[in-house]
């Protein structure tokens, strides 16, 4: 079976027996070569139609096929025919046209690929190259600058009133009773359940709109609290008496009301933190913009010192001039009155950002409010917020992070200042050294911005981490030299501490802002939260170790176990740094440790880009 094709030219018609089985055809066709205009002769075996064809090709440079027009006629073709046919179509490389509009297409498509063309070389070699000046400037410049102040704004409002009662809770309740333990007991409840409850609010953060779920979180935080005021209160006025036990205290119904009050105050206040500094403040600023995100994450941080400073400052003045009574009252009336302001600011917020706060809820996650099944939702929720914590691309420095939370010895707190009090030191400078540790805090907010900007994110963090190990190691080192005995010894020992507070800080805002560059936006609550349970969970193990040690004699271990910890934070976070994975380099690709080509690569490229398009071609 086969095809007779007539192709018709300015010469009589050539008749071309071709198998059927051929694929190249599909419609017959006029071939009008514009060399070969002379008689044709009757072409009646592949042959023949070969040489012809090979003619047309040797004699001009292009042939065209159009106005195909195939008639099929059934004819038996011999073994050898389906042979030479089969050669007719791999030499058959002339283009296949239907109509003549597609000549004056194929010619329109050339001329815009040759325009295209000599575009893409006038770009390589007029391509514009940033300075490092201008790149620095771009970094620093944040994305949003108004709805960043409004973020200030708004975290000052907020952070002020909560460190007023983060303060004013557990001086109010240890008049209650001379012992520890109503205080211990409230703040060990807390500590559990932020780290129960962290990733379960995190995930319902990621679930809902940003804002209002920050403005109903602001609400069940500020009821907390005046809860927790109202139970401080009814237990003033009861006037409960000193003699009774401690234990008979804790069995009180308003310190029931009152430790699950607090929990859910600090769980709260736990997610509206981890909202300003791990997801609203890389969305203003900008995630690819790592100058401009430090300065934002210093700013947070000055203003959340500022607040722990003036918080303790005005709630001390305030007990010490009036009844403890009217102080809470003052503190809850605070609380309603910064309540209002502080939405304000956040819908102030969400609007000089042009809407980039804003975001579609989430079905999926949202199902968890359902009233079916809802423990094991919980519990799903919460497994979930584990499993996404230790997936994440950056949990190494997650990680060391989490390590320096147990270092509970080494620092400003009850345990250095219990020590140095069984030591004899005198009380003034004992407050000098918490004092200098708060300027060193501030101090590194200002050092981090301008250390990102010299080393690099990643660099940064590391010089944070190894500056805070070599100064406790010699501390430690002093310490257990027995020369500790002596005041200038202890006070050299204090300096030392004073000074690694620089390298904590400074990593404690770098390594945020490492998580802020790595962690996508819809997971940042989740993730931040359950970091920040794993810090509570630190805390909650070296406060048991201290229960355990508690004598002043083992404050040297204590101290070595704290060491360690830094040490072994810094060792993890130089590991996984010197030894990046390819996602760690697609993520961090605007550091400096990572965005730079090689030499061999850099001079290449400079080369390929600096010669002309004609010798590039």
């Amino acid at each position: 079976m086969g095809l007779d094709i007539h192709i018709h030219t300015n010469t009589p018609s050539l008749r071309l027996p071709i198998p059927t089985h051929a694929p190249f055809l599909r419609k017959t066709f006029h071939i009008r070569p514009p060399c070969f205009t002379g008689p044709t002769p009757l072409l009646s075996s592949p042959l023949c139609f070969s040489i012809a064809i090979t003619r047309i090709s040797n004699g001009a440079s292009r042939c065209f096929v159009k106005d195909i027009d195939v008639k099929f006629n059934h004819m038996v073709v011999e073994d050898d025919l389906c042979k030479d046919g089969c050669s007719v179509a791999s030499s058959c490389s002339f283009p296949v046209l239907s109509s003549a509009s597609q000549l004056a297409d194929i010619q329109e498509t050339r001329e815009m690929r040759e325009e295209e063309h000599d575009l893409l070389d006038s770009l390589l070699t007029e391509l514009p190259v940033q300075s490092k000046e201008e790149q620095d400037a771009i970094s620093a410049t944040p994305v949003h600058p108004a709805g960043l102040y409004a973020l200030y704004a708004s975290f000052l409002a907020g952070n002020l009133v909560e460190q007023i009662w983060n303060f004013a809770c557990p001086a109010a309740i240890a008049l209650l009773h001379p012992s520890l333990l109503p205080v211990a007991v409230v703040g060990f409840i807390a500590k559990l359940g932020i780290f129960a409850g962290g990733p379960l609010v995190g995930s319902l953060m990621d679930s809902y709109p940003r804002v209002p779920a920050f403005n109903c979180l602001s609400i069940v935080q500020t009821a907390a609290q005046l809860i927790s005021a109202g139970m401080i209160i009814y237990a003033l006025d009861r006037a409960i008496p000193t003699a009774a036990s401690a234990t008979s205290l804790l069995l009180q119904p308003w310190f029931v009301v009152l430790v699950l009050a607090g929990a859910i105050e600090r769980l709260t206040g736990l997610a509206s933190g981890v909202a300003f500094e791990r997801d609203w403040v890389v969305l203003l600023a900008g995630t690819n913009r790592p100058i401009a995100l430090a300065h934002a994450n210093a700013m947070l941080s000055r203003v959340d010192l500022l607040c722990e400073v003036l918080g303790a400052s005005i709630f001390g003045i305030l007990l010490s001039m009036l009844d403890p009574v009217k102080c809470l009252k003052l503190a809850a009336a605070s609380m309603i009155c910064t309540l209002p302001v502080q939405i304000l600011l956040v819908c102030l917020t969400d609007k000089l950002s042009k809407g980039v706060l804003e975001r579609s809820r989430n079905h999926t996650s949202s199902e968890l409010c359902q009233p079916g099944q809802l423990t094991e939702r919980v519990l799903g929720a919460i497994s979930h917020g584990w499993l996404q914590y230790k997936s994440q691309p950056v949990l190494p420095a997650s990680l060391a992070y989490v390590l320096l939370c147990f270092n509970a010895v080494l620092c400003p707190g009850g345990l250095m200042t219990s020590f140095l009090t069984n030591r004899g030191l005198n009380p003034s400078i004992i407050g000098a050294f918490s004092g200098m540790c708060a300027f060193m805090g501030i101090a590194a907010t200002f050092m981090s911005a301008s250390l990102v900007k010299k080393l690099g994110l990643l660099k940064a963090g590391a010089a944070g981490l190894v500056f805070q190990a070599l100064l406790l190691g010699i501390a430690v080192a002093v310490y257990w030299s027995g020369y500790i005995v002596q005041q200038k010894s202890l006070i050299f020992f204090l300096f030392l501490i004073v000074l690694s507070r620089l390298g904590q800080m400074s990593y404690d805002i770098v390594g945020g802002q490492i998580l802020q560059s790595a962690i996508p936006a819809s997971q940042a609550n989740l993730i931040g939260a359950t970091e920040v349970s794993m810090a509570s969970l630190a805390e909650l193990v070296m406060l048991g170790v201290a229960i355990i040690g508690n004598d002043v004699s083992h404050f040297g271990f204590l101290a070595l176990l704290s060491m360690t910890a830094v040490a072994g934070a810094a060792w993890i976070y130089c590991q996984w740094l010197s030894n990046p994975t390819e996602e760690q380099r697609q993520l961090f690709s605007f550091d400096p440790h990572f965005s730079s080509l090689s030499s061999k690569q850099q001079l290449g490229t400079i080369d390929i880009i600096s010669k002309p398009s004609s010798a590039v071609q």
